[in-house]
C-alpha cells in the first residue's frame, strides 16, 4: 500500500503540525490542495480543539491529521524552578518584571481520555503523535474508528518500537527539522542524526511506510527523500510564511532575515530539545541548560520575557522554530506551496 492509499490523499505530502504558529486555516488549505493538512492540538483547550475541528469539517471533506504530544506529565521541582528563574533574573530586572508575579505550570498537555472523547465526535482519518504513543487502551480506541496512526522516530530503535506498538507509518525526523525533537526512548542528543542518514536506516529496519522529515523545503528535497526510500515527506518550516499560518510578525521577520540560517537545538523555551533560530537568550545562556525544569514547565518562567520583548518587536526570548533549511519559506498560499513541493511527482 502506498502512503497516498494509506492516508487517502492525492499527494504523499504532509504539512507538519506546528503548535503555536498555525490553526485550522493551514490544515484546510493543505488538505484541499491534495496533501495531508495537520492540526496541532497539544496547546489547545478541549473547547478550542472542538472549535477547530468543527471549522475543518465545514471547510473540507478531505483527510486531515490531528496531532498530540505523549510526554509523561512532569513532577515539579522547586529547586529546578528556582535555578531556572535565577538564570533568567538579570533579564527580569532589565525588563522590570516582578519574578513573584510569574505563575508556574505546564503549557502543553499529553493525550488523555478527555481529549479522546472530544476527538471521537469527529473521527479524523489520521491521528499523529510526538514523543511516542499513548497507552494501548487509548490507542485502541483511536484505531477503533479506523484512524491511521503516525508517530515520529528519531532513531532506528524508536522506529522499531513504534512498529511493534501498532503505528501505521513512521515519520523519520532528521536532526535538521525545526521545532521539538520527537525523541522518546533516550534523551541523549548524540543519538540524533540527519535525515539523509536516518531515512534509509529506518526504511531498512521496518516494514511500514516511512515519511521523511527535516530540511525538506522544495521539490528537489522531496525527490531526494523519495530516492532514499521514503514513501512521502513531512514539511513544516516552508509553510511558516504562508498567509494561512499564524506565525507572529517577530517570527516572520526572523525567518526572512539572514539569521534564519543559524539555528540550534535548545531546551530553553520548553525544557525539551527543539530547533530554533538562534537569538539573544540562546547566545547568552547557551542552547542547552541544565537548569531548565522538565518539559513543558520551563515555558512559564520565560513567557513574560517573551511577551515583553515581542511587544517591542523583538524575538530575543521567543521560540523562533525553524529547520536548518529555511530556503523554502515563501509568502505564497499554502495551496501553491503544496503544489510546488509536488512538482514532478
Amino acid at each position: 500500500m502506498t502512503l497516498k492509499q494509506l492516508l487517502g490523499t492525492e499527494l504523499p505530502i504532509i504539512q507538519a503540525p506546528m503548535a503555536g504558529v498555525q490553526g485550522s486555516a493551514l490544515t484546510v488549505a493543505v488538505s484541499n490542495a491534495g496533501g495531508l493538512g495537520s492540526l496541532p492540538c497539544a496547546m489547545l483547550s478541549l473547547d478550542a480543539m472542538r472549535g477547530e475541528l468543527t471549522t475543518i469539517k465545514a471547510q473540507t471533506d478531505k483527510p486531515f491529521n490531528v496531532n498530540f504530544f505523549c510526554h509523561a506529565p512532569p513532577s515539579p521541582s522547586a529547586e529546578r524552578e528556582a535555578a531556572w528563574r535565577a538564570a533568567l533574573s538579570p533579564y527580569y530586572e532589565e525588563y522590570g518584571i516582578d519574578i513573584d508575579t510569574i505563575p508556574a505550570g505546564p503549557g502543553r498537555a499529553p493525550f488523555s481520555l478527555e481529549v479522546l472523547e472530544v476527538l471521537e465526535e469527529f473521527k479524523p482519518a489520521v491521528v499523529s503523535f510526538h514523543f511516542g504513543l499513548p497507552s494501548a487502551e487509548l490507542l485502541a480506541r483511536v484505531q477503533g474508528w479506523g484512524a491511521k496512526i503516525l508517530s515520529s522516530a528519531t532513531t532506528v530503535e524508536e522506529a522499531r518500537w513504534l512498529e511493534a506498538q501498532g503505528a501505521d507509518a513512521i515519520i523519520a525526523q532528521g536532526l535538521e527539522a525545526g521545532g521539538h525533537r520527537g525523541m522518546f526512548l533516550s534523551d541523549d542528543l548524540t543519538t540524533q542524526i540527519g535525515m539523509f542518514s536516518l531515512v534509509p536506516r529506518i526504511v531498512q529496519a521496518v516494514k511500514l511506510p516511512v515519511i521523511a522529515a527535516g530540511g525538506i523545503a522544495d521539490d528537489k528535497g522531496v525527490a531526494a527523500a523519495l530516492a532514499l526510500g521514503a514513501a512521502g515527506v513531512q514539511v513544516g518550516t516552508a509553510y511558516l510564511l504562508c498567509p494561512e499560518a499564524n506565525t507572529s510578525a517577530v517570527h516572520r521577520s526572523a525567518l526572512k532575515s539572514e539569521s534564519a540560517g543559524h539555528t540550534a537545538v535548545t531546551n530553553l523555551f520548553s525544557g525539551r530539545p527543539a530547533r530554533s533560530i538562534v537569538n539573544r537568550v540562546i547566545k547568552e545562556l547557551g542552547p542547552i541548560s541544565v537548569n531548565t525544569p522538565d518539559f513543558p514547565l520551563a515555558a512559564s518562567a520565560i513567557a513574560p520575557l517573551r511577551a515583553e520583548a515581542e511587544s517591542r518587536s523583538s524575538g530575543d526570548f521567543s521560540p523562533l522554530w525553524s529547520g536548518q533549511n529555511p530556503t523554502g519559506c515563501k509568502e505564497i498560499s499554502a495551496a501553491q506551496l503544496t503544489h510546488e513541493l509536488a512538482t514532478g511527482l
